[in-house]
């Protein structure tokens, strides 16, 4: 294993970033965990934009725990490929598994089960999306 640290901060541990998904899963509706070069993570992020939903990005790559917070999902998931979608607080799978609700009409009810989320701020790597609705 290499040893590789980002020089912006000493790094979470295992039990800090569960925590840091645990948190950001349970407040907000959509959480897509992310790589910016993924297309499968851009089909997703497409999905939900197409339907105007208001979702959460955590772009792995510009995170500084971003491969820790990779290996975490995968514990969580039992997955370890991105993107890793959350609704509600439950992992509905990637970016085929997202189009896939969305076609079966299955994906707008998850979206509107979701109870009032506290919307927290974006910072180190992630990004509040709101798409226009039309």
């Amino acid at each position: 294993m290499g040893n590789f640290t980002s020089s912006t901060s000493g790094g979470l541990s295992n039990a800090a970033c569960a925590q840091y998904v645990q948190d950001v899963v349970s407040h907000n509706c959509v959480v897509i965990f992310s790589k910016t070069t993924c297309p499968y993570c851009r089909m997703a992020k497409n999905v939900f934009n197409d339907i105007g939903a208001t979702y959460k990005v955590i772009e792995l790559d510009e995170h500084s725990d971003g491969r820790r917070l990779q290996e975490t999902l995968a514990q969580i998931t039992g997955a370890r490929t991105v993107p890793r979608v959350f609704i509600n607080g439950r992992c509905i799978g990637g970016g085929s598994d997202t189009k896939q609700l969305h076609q079966q009409g299955k994906l707008l009810p998850l979206i509107n089960q979701c109870s009032p989320c506290g919307q927290s701020s974006a910072s180190d790597g992630t990004e509040q999306r709101q798409a226009s609705q039309s």
